[in-house]
């Protein structure tokens, strides 16, 4: 409790000096002038024990020529990361007609990963603004009275001050604050389905644990899983791992890291399609929370290549459509799963209902979805109410994959419906209305959990809210339902305009003659190729493109024509007639027709060289239940009510 209320109080007055910038700030712009400088303060202080020991190496290397001075720095300060400057924080006060002067001096005296990190920022900018309103040294006397020594705060206590101000700058920017930051109680929900399932190996003393998230954003995800493992089991150690594409949360998530303690570089920064930052590592556990619908056409070149090689690339499974790379990011993620006999590992993303089920059979989506159901990575799919995040209302749904399901749970993928756990929120932030809470959190964990259970046990109790389901249930055969194509012959005046208009006639030097032959065959008509055939000699030798488009024109479609067919005497299908139909993985195509199409279509037929397997995860189907339509007396009344109550209202209106 301790812990937590100096963590409060510190993210308190922190948050307090924000309100120098009214009126020359927005609210959604407090964070890019605070979080930057909570870094920098807390830098300053962590180096302080050795700053003058650091500068007069630097001075000492630096009069001998050196170059690379940056192992022997670190190796001085006794962390990744230093600063060779003569000022410090507190001194940047001393001379207050220049303080944006030897403030950018000062950071230009961090070790070069420090400096990445407020270079992504993009904190020099702020400075000017700081200045040119002439608020730079009052904000900046106001952090050098904050007391962030590593004596007085813990590097734990530190990060949970940063995050907090994190989450306080996302809420306040609502048009933004979901693009980056996921709201903290679905993380939770996240991590716990995530490792929960793994508590008792947790627990195990001495463990070491990897997490990865590609889409890491300010690094929530990362720090909750992190906290998760280390509260069971205080001994564990955590690596955490990320990659970020936006600049600003890139840094926040990095100074993250910096502030408790971890090594920020392994918090990469780039597109994780395109520049892979962890190339070649594998992880415990992944989590990920990637934009939603966000198209991926700027790598699309790089992306395609890779698909090319097939799984000697991350995406041999197939690629979904150019405006959607959810399903990217989750083959990203699951070619860095550790091998199964290596311990295998356990991963959990988020999406919208798009990945569930867009794509027909044979699309990329399908096929992905495929892979992933053929190889038993899938362990279950949680469905979340709407209206959770701050940027998007849509439903969301939490995936859980997994290449070490334990026997009993093979080919066996578990669905729980947390739609209607909720509570409304008392202030909307952007689209967020509603939120979980602790006892939401704690239900959904031990349905999820209890859903493994009866994926172990068939016989074990079921809840309405969970299903559990084969693999292969979500498979179907996308079949190709052909019937004959009948015909009869005419020649009248609106197919001989057909005709006339036809391209290859048009671009026949005998046109005008060939019409009028056909002219002279007006009123003509058979339902007999053969016999059709015969009445058109008289039109001579044509070339195949002109004879073509005569019987295209001539022929017109009849429910009692005559059956056209090939050379070898097979029946022609008729393009206007053909269906598609699905029929589950499990069942024999052939006895599907025989029972569900031929009894109303005898003459229809299969052409399996058509047919495609195709895999969709209709969530909402297996979780609806019928309501019937109130009695129509009821509804009468109703209504009748109504009338007598709209009544007495106009009659008073009438007075």
């Amino acid at each position: 409790m301790l812990v937590s209320t100096k963590h409060h109080e510190l993210a308190n007055f922190i948050w307090s000096v924000a309100d120098l910038l009214r009126g020359d700030y927005k609210q959604s712009e407090y964070g890019r002038v605070m979080l930057p400088l909570t870094v920098l303060r807390r830098l300053d202080w962590v180096l302080e024990p050795t700053r003058d020991a650091v500068r007069a190496r630097y001075l000492e290397l630096d009069k001998l020529g050196v170059k690379n001075m940056h192992p022997v720095l670190r190796k001085v300060a006794g962390l990744s990361f230093y600063n060779t400057s003569r000022l410090s924080f507190r001194k940047l006060l001393d001379d207050p007609d220049n303080v944006a002067l030897n403030l950018r001096a000062y950071i230009g005296g961090f070790s070069p990963g420090a400096a990445d990190v407020l270079d992504k920022y993009a904190f020099d900018t702020q400075i000017s603004r700081l200045d040119e309103a002439g608020l730079l040294y009052q904000v900046v006397a106001k952090f050098a009275d904050i007391d962030l020594h590593p004596d007085r705060v813990s590097n734990h206590q530190m990060g949970y001050i940063f995050e907090e101000l994190v989450r306080r700058f996302s809420e306040i920017s609502n048009e933004t604050a979901g693009e980056h930051f996921t709201p903290r109680e679905v993380i939770r929900l996240m991590v716990n389905l995530l490792l929960a399932p793994d508590d008792d190996n947790l627990v195990t003393p001495g463990i070491v644990k990897k997490i990865y998230d590609p889409a890491c954003g300010t690094g929530g995800m990362l720090s909750a899983a992190q906290e998760h493992i280390t509260e069971i089991n205080p001994h564990a150690t955590v690596e955490v791992y990320g990659q970020e594409l936006n600049g600003e949360t890139y840094a926040i998530c990095r100074s993250d890291m910096m502030l408790k303690g971890e090594d920020p570089d392994k918090i990469a920064f780039g597109n994780s399609f395109s520049q892979d930052g962890h190339d070649g590592e594998r992880f415990d556990y992944m989590l990920a929370n990637p934009p939603f619908g966000v198209e991926w056409k700027k790598v699309e070149k790089i992306v395609k290549a890779e698909a090319a090689r097939g799984f000697a690339g991350r995406f041999g499974a197939g690629l979904p459509r150019i405006n959607d790379g959810s399903l990217l990011f989750l083959q990203h993620m699951v070619d860095k799963m550790k091998r199964p006999e290596d311990g295998g590992s356990r991963m959990a993303i988020v999406f919208n209902g798009s990945p569930l089920f867009t794509g027909a059979a044979g699309s990329g989506e399908s096929e992905i979805r495929r892979w992933i159901l053929e190889n038993d990575l899938l362990e279950g799919i949680v469905a979340l109410p709407d209206q959770l995040f701050y940027n998007t209302g849509i439903s969301t749904y939490f995936w859980i994959l997994t290449n070490r399901k334990d026997p009993a749970r093979r080919r066996k993928v578990v669905l729980v419906d947390g739609r209607e756990h909720w509570t409304k929120m008392r202030k909307s932030l952007g689209d967020k209305r509603k939120m979980l809470t602790d006892d939401h959190i704690a239900e959904l964990t031990r349905l999820y959990v209890g859903a493994l259970a009866v994926a172990d046990n068939p016989e074990h109790p079921q809840h309405g809210k969970v299903k559990v389901f084969a693999t292969t249930d979500f498979g179907y055969q996308r079949i190709t339902v052909e019937r004959p194509l009948r015909l009869r012959f005419e020649i009248t005046e609106e197919t001989i305009a057909l005709l006339a208009e036809a391209r290859a006639i048009l671009r026949y030097d005998a046109r005008d003659g060939l019409l009028d032959g056909v002219r002279a065959l007006l009123g003509t008509e058979s339902k007999s190729r053969a016999d059709f055939s015969m009445k058109l000699a008289s039109l001579g030798k044509l070339p195949a493109p002109v004879e073509k488009a005569v019987w295209e024109a001539f022929s017109v479609s009849d429910p009692e024509g005559e059956v056209q067919t090939d050379r070898k005497g097979n029946p022609l299908p008729d393009p206007d007639l053909r269906d598609n139909e699905n029929v589950p993985l499990d069942e024999d195509i052939h006895d599907y027709l025989k029972r569900e199409v031929l009894p109303h279509v005898p003459d229809a037929w299969l052409d399996e060289t058509k047919t495609k397997i195709g895999y969709e995860i209709p969530f909402t189907r297996h979780f609806y239940v019928y309501k019937p339509p109130r009695p129509l007396a009821e509804i009468d009344a109703e209504i009748k009510a109504l009338e007598v109550e709209i009544s007495a209202i106009l009659r008073k209106v009438a007075r």
